[in-house]
């Protein structure tokens, strides 16, 4: 800043893979409360349940409810498993969790994108569309949401832009888990528009053993927030990623 003042920031608290109730215990929400005490938004990247009933969605927002920071959140693959996820989409709507799926929102300059993403795997082994109408569909559903995310970004008019995924965008971080299985935990596809629309961060879960960061072909950083990650690599720290955002700059900072 020219004029001497310190450049506007938001801190940002991010996890996923909460798994409601079946890997919380007692202390999980209420270490959550406490570790965003200081964070000015909390994203909560997908698998807020563990069987995507409309109950467990609707315990854990009150749980949550305790925290007085705007949160933002996106379903997972988790929230699908009971094929009740547009009643739980209607069942937090009056509840502190705001579930994003191809939506964006501005908080204090900042503007916020999420999707759930999908699968078809990386790089040049990424699933194309040949053979099988099943595997047409497959690779339809990974498209389509990559054309959701970008149409989301694009409503944004704040300089400094955010992604919330539940797949991950980058092979990188999904390193860690099994080879095999990393076609099935995120897609390429799911990068081009966060590079076309230069997001200053990305952050996403669903790969509990995978990396906690990596970035974009263009640099981007991409911030792996999975709960069994996030115990595994800060082990007796708060059970959340925090990274702070200098609105209109182009790199965050951790911490």
């Amino acid at each position: 800043m020219t004029d001497g003042r310190e450049p506007a920031r938001l801190r940002i608290a991010a996890v996923a893979d909460i798994h409601y109730p079946h890997s919380s215990d007692a202390s999980t929400v209420p270490a959550l409360a406490r570790a965003v005490e200081q964070a000015d938004v909390l994203l909560i990247c997908g698998d807020l349940t563990h069987h995507g009933l409309v109950d467990e969605a609707v315990e854990l927002a009150k749980l949550l409810s305790r925290i007085q920071i705007p949160i933002l959140a996106v379903l997972g693959n988790h929230d699908f498993h009971s094929d009740q996820q547009e009643e739980i989409k209607r069942a937090l709507k009056d509840s502190p969790v705001q579930v994003l799926d191809g939506d964006a929102v501005e908080i204090r300059g900042v503007g916020f994108a999420g999707v759930k993403g999908f699968a078809s795997g990386f790089g040049r082994r990424v699933l194309e569309p040949w053979g099988e109408p099943v595997v047409k569909q497959f690779v339809r559903e990974a498209v389509e949401e990559s054309l959701k995310l970008g149409a989301a970004l694009a409503q944004l008019r704040a300089e400094t832009r955010v992604a919330l995924l539940h797949y991950a965008p980058i092979v990188e971080t999904v390193e860690g888990e099994p080879a095999e299985i990393h076609p099935f935990l995120g897609s390429s596809r799911l990068e081009e528009p966060l590079n076309r629309m230069q997001v200053s961060a990305v952050f996403h879960g669903h790969a509990h053993h995978g990396r906690p960061e990596g970035r974009t072909s263009a640099g981007i950083p991409v911030y792996n927030v999975s709960l069994p990650l996030l115990r595994r690599t800060q082990p007796g720290e708060s059970p959340v990623r925090i990274v702070t955002i200098e609105i209109g700059a182009a790199s965050p900072s951790s911490g």
